[in-house]
Parts: C-alpha cells; sequence; structure tokens
C-alpha cells in the first residue's frame, strides 16, 4: 500500500489528488492515510475521500516527556510515534509484504507508481539494498538532467521523502526504533549496515509543505527548488538489473574515475568544456564540505555519508555537464565523524 502520515494540515488534499490520480490500481496500491494530531479540519478533507482512501487515527495524542533541552523538539518525537504507530498498523496489523512511505506535503510524479512497481522486484532480489526513494537530495531544475529521467542510481544515503519498505526491515528496525530524529538514526551505521537506496536522477516527488517542524529552513534554501519530473518513464519494460551491486559497481565506479579531473575554479569559469562528464576530486571533510557548497549541492554529512552519495561518490549536472564529485579511487568507507 501507500501510506500516508498526516497531522494538521488540510493540504493534504493536494498530496492525495496526484496520488489517486496517477494510481493505476486500487487494488495493487491502496492508499491508507494515518493520521495524528487530532486536528478537526485535516480529518474533514481525508474523509471528504470516502472508500477511496482508508483513514486510520493514531490513538496516543498526549505529550511526551523529553529532556528540558528538547523541548522545542517536541514536534519530532511525536513524529517518531506516529511513524513506529503507523508503520506498525501497515505491517503487524493488516500483514502487507511492503509499503511506500509518503508524507502529507508531497506531491507525487506521473510515474510514481511505475517506478516503485519496476523497483520493487530489485529490492526483492538485491540484499545490499534496503529502500528506494524517490527522492534526489540534490535534485534542482539546474543539477539534473532532465532528458535522463529514466537514470536510477544507488545511494548510501538514506533519502525518505517517499520510499519504499519490505516488512523484514520493519521486523529489523521496529524493536530498537528511536524517540526523536528518525530519519538521522536510519542513517547512522548501525541501521544502514552498509546498505543502500536507490534513487532517480529527477525526483518523483516534491514537497510543498514549508510550515512543519524544521521551520521551513531547509525549505526555502533547497526543497523548494527541486524538480518534479513530468515525462512518464514506462519503468516496469527497461532493464534495472543495471542497479544490482555488482554490475552496478562494475559499471559506474569505472565511468567515475575514467572521467578526466578538473578544478572546481575550471568548473567555475565553464572550461575545459571539451571534456565531457568530468570527475572533482576530494581528500577530506573539509575540502568535500568547501566544493559542494561552490558548486551548490547539499554540503551536509550524516554519519560520514554526503547526501545522494555512494561510496562517496555524488552525480550530479553543472551547467550542463555531468560532474562526479568524488574522494580517491582507493576510498575504503565513510568516517562518521564527518559532520
Amino acid at each position: 500500500p501507500v501510506l500516508v502520515l498526516a497531522c494538521d494540515r488540510s493540504t493534504v488534499r493536494r498530496c492525495l489528488d496526484k496520488l489517486l490520480r496517477y494510481r493505476p490500481s486500487p487494488e495493487r496500491f491502496p492508499v491508507i492515510v494515518s493520521q495524528d494530531c487530532g486536528h478537526a479540519e485535516t480529518a474533514r478533507a481525508i474523509a471528504s475521500y470516502g472508500d477511496a482512501v482508508a483513514h486510520l487515527r493514531q490513538p496516543d495524542l498526549s505529550d511526551i516527556p523529553v529532556p528540558p533541552e528538547h523541548r522545542k523538539f517536541q514536534g519530532y518525537y511525536k513524529i517518531a510515534r506516529h511513524y513506529r504507530w503507523a508503520l506498525g498498523q501497515v505491517f503487524r496489523t493488516l500483514r502487507y509484504r511492503a509499503a511506500i512511505v509518503v508524507e502529507d506535503d508531497l506531491e507525487v510524479a506521473p510515474d510514481f507508481f511505475e517506478y516503485f512497481q519496476a523497483a520493487f522486484p530489485l529490492l526483492l532480489a538485491d540484499r545490499s539494498l534496503w529502500c528506494v526513494s524517490a527522492w534526489n537530495d540534490n535534485g534542482k531544475e539546474q543539477m539534473v538532467d532532465a532528458g535522463q529521467a529514466e537514470l536510477l542510481y544507488r545511494t548510501d544515503f538514506f533519502p525518505g521523502l517517499g520510499w519504499l519498505l519490505l516488512a523484514e526491515l520493519w521486523d529489523e528496525l521496529e524493536p530498537k526504533w528511536p524517540r526523536a530524529f528518525w530519519d538521522d538514526w536510519m542513517r547512522q551505521p548501525e541501521q544502514r549496515r552498509g546498505r543502500s537506496c536507490v534513487r532517480p536522477e529527477v525526483s518523483r516527488t516534491m514537497t510543498f509543505g514549508r510550515k512543519g517542524v524544521s521551520h521551513g529552513q531547509f525549505f526555502d534554501q533547497y526543497l523548494k527548488f527541486i524538480k518534479l519530473n513530468d515525462r512518464f518513464v514506462p519503468f516496469t519494460r527497461l532493464d534495472l538489473s543495471y542497479l544490482k551491486k555488482e554490475e552496478y559497481e562494475r559499471s559506474f565506479l569505472p565511468r567515475v574515475y575514467a572521467a578526466p579531473e578538473v578544478r572546481v575554479e575550471e568548473l567555475q569559469g565553464n572550461r575545459r568544456r571539451e571534456l565531457g562528464a568530468v570527475r572533482v576530486q576530494y581528500t577530506g571533510r573539509d575540502s568535500f564540505k568547501a566544493f559542494a557548497k561552490a558548486l551548490g549541492l547539499m554540503d551536509d554529512l550524516k554519519s560520514g555519508v554526503p547526501r545522494a552519495g555512494y561510496r562517496g561518490i555524488v552525480s550530479f549536472v553543472y551547467r550542463g555537464r555531468r560532474v562526479y564529485l568524488a574522494p580517491p579511487s582507493d576510498w575504503t568507507g565513510y568516517d562518521p565523524s564527518w559532520s
């Protein structure tokens, strides 16, 4: 099913309208809305869809005791509690084997369902994958190749924002689910355990929710510029086996390290255009952050992993050319002290 987590945004209609418009089959993709917060206007908005969606209500609306220094983060504790309850409903009570998790401020692309339907068998077959996400963290319009909307990647960074997980992963995570900040917790090595997610070149979700617990800081800088794919890609008719770990490392890594190395200044000055795809090499945390910032990428690291990165490599478009921001080819792993 598609699990929509809702709270107090009656604009959940925008999310549900697109999900129901693009959904190829109600049987294959039932939509379940789990509502926290008890907000009456949002409840009415969800109820207005009648039988088209199932409406669950998270029963425990009490405040959560938090350490005094976390009082301003109460919202994050409530979100983690809601996720735990809602995923428990989907996997324990309703016994589904997989779910696509969407928050109430996401709008989906026309091929959102097609993408997840095609990637689902990959997630089942490749144990080195633990999720499929609709989101490219560096998916601003000028940083993606919209002409290659079919292009998919592996990433070591858990993107969230429209993501597919299997019931087995919930079996693993539920007993140790955190009290708050669940997404950054997912990004810790103890949870990720060396696994990757699939992510697209062009995002299949966009967020319209400036108002929320994170108070819009990321929204104004990055999120509102993410390009939502508008061209339907028939993913179920494409061969996605290139994303299996062995095949991916056989093709992606040589392509990255065969790309000629250039300096950031050369890219910024639009020089050496004849080279085609190029590589910018960083050697440590500080050079990664400086180069990422200079090139317009998100420069934060979570447990040492860069957003959208795979083996430390971030692939993006800069001034119309493919660029790989990459560590040296003898890279051996992430350093969780990089943050």
